[in-house]
């Protein structure tokens, strides 16, 4: 293959894979509306109660999450006004958000050897990691943490579903990786299809219109030291060293949306965090998180 061939067939790749964003579910209303929430600060608790009502779904969800034993109220809770009282708003947002996005996956056809399973319960879990690290570190448009990690891997998804030999091929390629070898799954990507997974994340969400700090926090979430100064807002960190130490280090936790290697043993220390200067701080994050996402996982 020539190298203008090549070029026209890997621009081909990169068209085909955002395309594919045609082929998945349609947002809902509900879902729509919460996305455009997050680029605004004046939704009231009972605008987002009355929102959440009307999906009685979403509701009886939200409503089994505030009624577990991470909040401690053992099925009193019966109203979604009630429950925005215990979480928060903002927490009781990405609850809704979790389970509407949860939901639209689930309809997505996907090759063999993908587990949507794996794949949600990765993403959710790097999105309450990241809520857990924002209320630790000062960062500019901590709010964005949440979301950011819920799809900071969506480009995989669109990978997946319109590129299905392409999506193998990488697969083998980083499992026949030897010791030694450092490209990543990006380089991998990019090797075979000319762009990489964040690139095609961040695509996604300039689709859908969500806020552009999230987006560039997605993009640059394997490599925060690329991003934009300007994103830091005076801060010390990114968002994106948030969604990357999220994503690094629940990974490093066993929950990845590939098969776990059967010797695998966790880390005593999580790099990622250390260098968010939570060295001290990042056992009880880590505990917190842990019990946090048990409750939620048996829901998602």
């Amino acid at each position: 293959m020539d190298m203008v061939t090549s070029i026209a067939q890997l621009t081909s790749y990169k068209q085909k894979a955002l395309s594919s964003l045609s082929a998945l579910p349609p947002l809902s209303p509900i879902l729509n509306r919460l996305l455009a929430s997050l680029a605004k600060d004046d939704m009231s608790f009972a605008q987002l109660a009355a929102l959440i009502e009307k999906d009685t779904v979403l509701a009886g969800n939200v409503l089994k999450t505030v009624n577990s034993a991470l909040y401690g109220c053992s099925g009193t809770i019966s109203s979604v006004n009630h429950a925005i009282a215990i979480m928060g708003l903002t927490k009781l947002r990405n609850t809704a958000l979790s389970f509407s996005v949860n939901r639209m996956w689930k309809n997505i056809r996907t090759p063999r050897g993908w587990s949507m399973s794996r794949f949600n319960l990765h993403s959710v879990a790097t999105a309450m990691m990241a809520d857990k690290i924002v209320e630790r570190v000062a960062v500019e448009y901590a709010e964005g943490a949440f979301i950011g990690g819920l799809f900071h891997d969506i480009g995989k998804l669109l990978i997946a579903i319109a590129l299905v030999d392409q999506y193998e091929n990488i697969t083998r390629l980083m499992e026949a990786l030897p010791p030694g070898d450092v490209r990543t799954a990006e380089d991998c990507e990019t090797e075979f299809l000319g762009v990489n997974h964040c690139e095609l994340s961040a695509a996604a969400l300039e689709n859908w219109k969500l806020p552009n700090p999230i987006r560039l926090a997605v993009l640059h979430h394997h490599q925060p030291n690329f991003a934009p100064k300007e994103l830091a807002g005076g801060c010390r960190f990114h968002l994106a060293d948030i969604i990357h130490a999220a994503d690094e280090t629940v990974k490093e936790l066993g929950i990845t949306s590939g098969l776990p290697r059967k010797d695998y043993v966790v880390p005593s220390v999580h790099v990622a965090l250390v260098d968010l200067g939570l060295a001290d701080r990042a056992p009880k994050l880590v505990a917190d998180f842990l019990t946090e996402f048990e409750a939620i996982r048996k829901l998602v």
